[in-house]
């Protein structure tokens, strides 16, 4: 197995920087781990970071007390859930105020990144991929500092039969898994880390001005 060595400025002492809000949205589960993943790395710099669930969270989210904030969530049908693009409607002056990621987890990201899929198989699903985050863009009107699609999961142990049953034919489009015996994780976590390092280390250093950049870099 390769080793991949990641090179993390630590920064243990900025007076300037507050904290850092991890936000996300998830339906059955894998988003959490996207962003638990994506806490653990900016907590390497010495960043203070609170992760909240916004299914599920009964306190209200207070942009103003962080410097900056990391929202991830996944897209079913075509479509972010529905409390990250609540959240980012109502609070979209604040987040256009700081440096901000978006994380958009979904099966079509990994289709752009199957080994075994087609050309034409990548093609159609990075076009997937881009028509969601700009129907994500045209509903909120947000334009996130940096952006990134990441790879979901087929989590078939979880999905009713008529869900897994329509995952499985669109898996097997995508040139995916029809394993239903078991679960699928295709989210490539050294890419997730280096990204976030290096949005990190961006606004860490010297504060940019926002303006959307998509990174969809491949291995």
């Amino acid at each position: 197995m390769a080793l991949h060595l990641l090179h993390v400025v630590v920064i243990r002492e900025n007076p300037a920087m507050k904290r850092i809000a991890v936000l996300y949205a998830t339906r059955e589960g894998h988003t959490a781990l996207v962003a638990e993943c994506a806490a653990r790395r900016l907590r390497d710099f010495g960043i203070d970071v609170e992760v909240t669930n916004l299914r599920t969270t009964r306190s209200e989210v207070r942009l103003e007390d962080y410097d900056a904030a990391v929202l991830a969530a996944s897209v079913h049908v075509g479509k972010h859930e529905p409390e990250i693009v609540k959240f980012v409607r109502q609070h979209r002056t604040q987040l256009e105020a700081m440096p901000t990621a978006f994380l958009s987890v979904s099966l079509s990201q990994a289709g752009v990144e199957m080994p075994q899929a087609t050309p034409e198989q990548r093609a159609r699903a990075a076009a997937g991929v881009q028509e969601v985050l700009d129907s994500f863009y045209a509903e909120t009107g947000w334009q996130p500092t940096l952006v990134k699609a990441v790879a979901g999961a087929l989590l078939y142990t979880k999905y009713n039969f008529i869900t897994r049953f329509i995952l499985k034919q669109i898996s097997k489009k995508a040139g995916g898994s029809t394993d239903t015996s078991r679960d699928h994780v295709y989210t490539d976590w050294t890419a997730l880390e280096a990204f976030i390092s290096s949005w990190a280390e961006t606004f860490v250093s010297a504060r940019r001005p926002a303006g959307a950049f998509f990174d969809n870099s491949q291995k």
